[in-house]
């Protein structure tokens, strides 16, 4: 990466931090006032994320025990936010996944930020509007093509 592209990548990474920093306040209590623990959230943002997963893969990406990751996902299904099945063809293997109120408890923290956004582009003029919207065209193709999409999938 040359000089001038690499201060640029700085500035546009430095200004994300300070919108960040700026609209991260904004959450509402309401939506953080769930008896979820921090552990229980990762596991569920996980799972979120890489869809069903082994328990065992859980425990790897967080670098816990499985023990932890048990007693974790205990207190979800508890909670009728995940659900644990076995695998069909290794019984051994347990399959956990979000239930429909988990997908709506972790939905909600991105209709947050997606709020926070809109927020922030309620101030801009229409050109202003007109480049961001560019500038998100842009980016959304680039993780596309990272992760071997096509700029039309998705």
């Amino acid at each position: 990466m040359d000089g001038k592209r690499r201060l640029l990548v700085a500035e546009i990474l430095k200004n994300s931090e300070a919108i960040f920093n700026i609209i991260k306040p904004h959450i509402p209590l309401e939506c953080l006032s769930s008896d979820i623990t921090i552990a229980q959230l990762r596991v569920m943002l996980i799972m979120y994320t890489d869809g069903p997963s082994k328990m065992s893969a859980i425990a790897g990406q967080l670098e816990v025990s499985l023990p932890s990751v048990t007693g974790i996902m205990d207190n979800l299904v508890k909670k009728n936010l995940a659900t644990r099945e076995t695998d069909e063809s290794d019984r051994r293997v347990v399959i956990c996944s979000l239930t429909a109120d988990g997908e709506k408890l972790l939905g909600s923290l991105w209709t947050m930020g997606q709020g926070g956004m809109g927020k922030l582009l309620e101030g801009l003029g229409d050109e202003q509007l007109e480049k961001s919207a560019e500038v998100a065209g842009f980016l959304l193709d680039n993780i596309k093509k990272t992760s071997g999409l096509k700029p039309t999938e998705g």
